[in-house]
């Protein structure tokens, strides 16, 4: 039977973590858009014998099932933030739910590649009219969705030692709300060059371009994806933190000239939030870890500060 110790202490690690954040209603939003624009493609794909409305619906299904797996992250990570088996709350969540959709949208790519590659080879005869006005239609609804999603996402300042600083800016950093937007972003781009590659082959019968605009298409897609895919991983392993902050946080120590850093280590455990540990060394001895963390501007986004100090060496 699992058991878990509770410190005596009433310093609290949930970080914000228990309020709604903006990008799980909006996830939401685009996920019931998604789903009923799915429903009415397949309903209509079955009812009017059309196998590009089939497809795309299936297309739809999709998407709609990696948007459902962002928002379950938002709302685990809500609902969990005050358990105390998460060390550092559940702020990591978010990446992670990031890191599960950089890695649907690479399938995503692939399967892109592998129907256009099978087009090229076996070509199949396309229904133009049709096929491009389930195209503008998914633009259309996709275009929404991208507005949903990142609407309102703004920069928040860097606070300097002890005064603003409007100078440097580090930005939001929601990777499970940056994953459902690029999924969208994808499916718009799809659309995109769909109607391009479709109107150039009704009019000039370039019926190629329609699966070269598919690899092209996953090849962006797929870049998307490895950045992504990036940025999270750096989360999920613990990576040390932005080096601007890293710096602002040496400097704001060490204007004091008889106190240096010596070891630094800062890592993200949520969107914008950091835990950091300090090693000072000083040769004031009535200086304290709070004397320390009062030196810290609260714009960095330090959620979980340790000091350590330590005398200087005399030789």
């Amino acid at each position: 039977m699992e058991t878990t110790v509770e410190p005596d202490c009433s310093h609290s690690h949930v970080f914000g973590q228990d309020l709604k954040r903006p990008g799980e209603l909006r996830s939401i939003i685009v996920i019931v858009i998604t789903g009923t624009m799915m429903v009415v493609e397949v309903a209509a794909g079955i009812l009017y014998g059309s196998m590009a409305l089939l497809a795309d619906g299936l297309h739809m299904a999709s998407h709609a099932a990696a948007l459902t797996i962002n928002a379950l992250a938002y709302i685990y990570a809500r609902r969990h933030a005050h358990d105390r088996r998460f060390s550092f709350g559940t702020g990591k969540i978010n990446s992670l739910g990031g890191f599960t959709g950089a890695i649907l949208l690479a399938v995503f790519a692939l399967f892109m590649v592998w129907e256009s590659v099978a087009r090229f080879i076996s070509p199949v005869p396309i229904a133009y009219n049709q096929a491009i006005f389930v195209a503008v239609l998914g633009l259309v609804v996709n275009a929404a969705s991208m507005f949903i999603l990142g609407h309102g996402e703004h920069d928040r300042p860097l606070a300097g030692c002890g005064e603003e600083n409007t100078h440097g800016h580090f930005h939001h950093h929601d990777h499970n709300l940056r994953a459902a937007y690029l999924h969208v972003l994808a499916d718009a781009l799809t659309s995109f060059l769909a109607i391009f590659a479709l109107t150039a082959a009704k009019y000039l019968g370039v019926d190629w371009l329609d699966p070269l605009m598919g690899i092209v298409g996953a090849a962006l897609v797929t870049r998307w994806s490895l950045g992504l895919l990036q940025v999270t991983s750096w989360v999920l392993l613990d990576r040390q933190g932005p080096g601007f902050i890293q710096q602002k946080i040496v400097e704001c120590i060490t204007a004091d000239s008889q106190t240096r850093v010596t070891d630094l280590h800062l890592w993200s455990i949520g969107p914008n939030i950091y835990c950091v540990v300090i090693e000072i060394s000083t040769s004031d001895a009535s200086k304290t870890p709070e004397d320390i963390r009062g030196l810290l501007p609260p714009g960095l986004g330090l959620a979980h500060v340790t000091v350590e100090i330590h005398g200087r060496d005399k030789h």
